[in-house]
């Protein structure tokens, strides 16, 4: 015979660690109301039940319009931990969407998660960081924060912080000095680069070079790279390939003035190069077949060069034109006989 069993266990879409969400529009401005309780409890239960919903774009926008974000920048000071990781987790989830940064923006969220710098929590400053990364590939999120003058600390965070936010970190000042590099310049960003560029870290290897890429292509960029041209040199023959393209992307740039040409011959660039354009599969080729056009602009290099105009007939015949066309350059640059 069948019998009643009652079961301690909650129905399985009842989370006690989520508040419960209000009907249709009223869910939103309930949400709004206990994230501002006195009680570390209610807003803890709030903000999870918000992570939720903050993933419908729509969602993101009414949350807007109601003045979440005024309240979310309030709580990133909040005393207690968990309410600081919701939030920033909650920011970092807006970001996500065009809407979400667009907002972010306007009511001026970068100032205000800087606060987070030195925040004693690893999750709050990674998500903090994330959102900074996910802000910077844009660019207004990208001036934003150099409006906000956080360059120079995201440098001097850089020395510091653990791996996988370093990495973030990278990621963003890749971005946003593509746009103004004069004050990481002035901060020391080539002598803490190019200590990341021997790091243990591939990642982290690979990304320092991105960001010098970018330091590169400003004219008071390009000077300062040829600082760290036998690094760059010794980084073309990395493991890695995304290692080997950065660091070629940025030998590019360096070489384009005369001294950096005259550094990237002194610390052997020619024969790793050489070898990036002759590899099958290499990410690097066109940075490299520039590079040494470049270097094919100095009596040395050209002589060197002479022998080795074999392997950029053969370039001729890559499926990338823009590939074939910077073989064709570097042949006649190397060819060039003074009349």
């Amino acid at each position: 015979m069948a019998s009643t069993r009652i079961s301690a266990q909650l129905p399985p879409d009842i989370d006690p660690t989520k508040a419960p969400i209000a009907f249709g529009r009223r869910a939103l401005p309930k949400l709004n109301e206990e994230i501002q309780s006195p009680e570390p409890l209610t807003q803890q239960h709030a903000l999870m039940a918000l992570c939720d919903l903050v993933h419908d774009p729509e969602k993101v926008y009414q949350a807007i319009q109601i003045g979440f974000v005024e309240n979310l920048k309030t709580l990133l000071l909040h005393h207690d931990s968990t309410v600081r990781q919701k939030t920033t987790e909650i920011l970092c989830i807006m970001a996500m969407h065009n809407v979400g940064r667009q907002g972010l923006i306007q009511k001026g969220v970068i100032s205000a998660l800087a606060e987070l710098f030195d925040d004693p929590v690893d999750i709050c400053r990674k998500n903090m960081h994330q959102v900074f990364e996910m802000m910077a590939k844009f660019p207004e999120g990208a001036a934003d924060i150099l409006h906000a003058g956080l360059i120079p600390l995201l440098m001097f965070k850089l020395k510091s912080e653990l791996d996988e936010i370093q990495e973030l970190i990278l990621d963003t000042l890749s971005n946003c000095l593509r746009v103004e590099a004069s004050e990481a310049l002035s901060s020391g960003a080539i002598t803490i680069l190019k200590q990341k560029l021997t790091h243990s870290s591939v990642t982290i290897r690979s990304k320092a070079a991105r960001v010098l890429l970018a330091i590169g292509t400003h004219p008071e960029g390009k000077v300062v790279v040829g600082e760290v041209i036998p690094v760059l040199v010794s980084l073309l023959e990395d493991t890695d390939p995304e290692v080997q393209a950065s660091a070629t992307g940025a030998l590019m740039f360096a070489t384009v003035k005369p001294q950096g040409r005259f550094s990237a011959l002194g610390a052997e660039a020619i024969p790793p190069l050489l070898k990036l354009v002759a590899g099958e599969t290499s990410k690097a080729r066109l940075s490299a077949i520039k590079t040494l056009t470049m270097l094919a602009e100095l009596p040395e290099g050209r002589r060197k060069l002479l022998d080795h105009t074999d392997m950029f007939q053969q370039c001729l015949n890559d499926p990338c034109e823009a590939v074939k066309r910077a073989a064709e350059i570097a042949i006649c640059v190397i060819k060039w006989k003074p009349y």
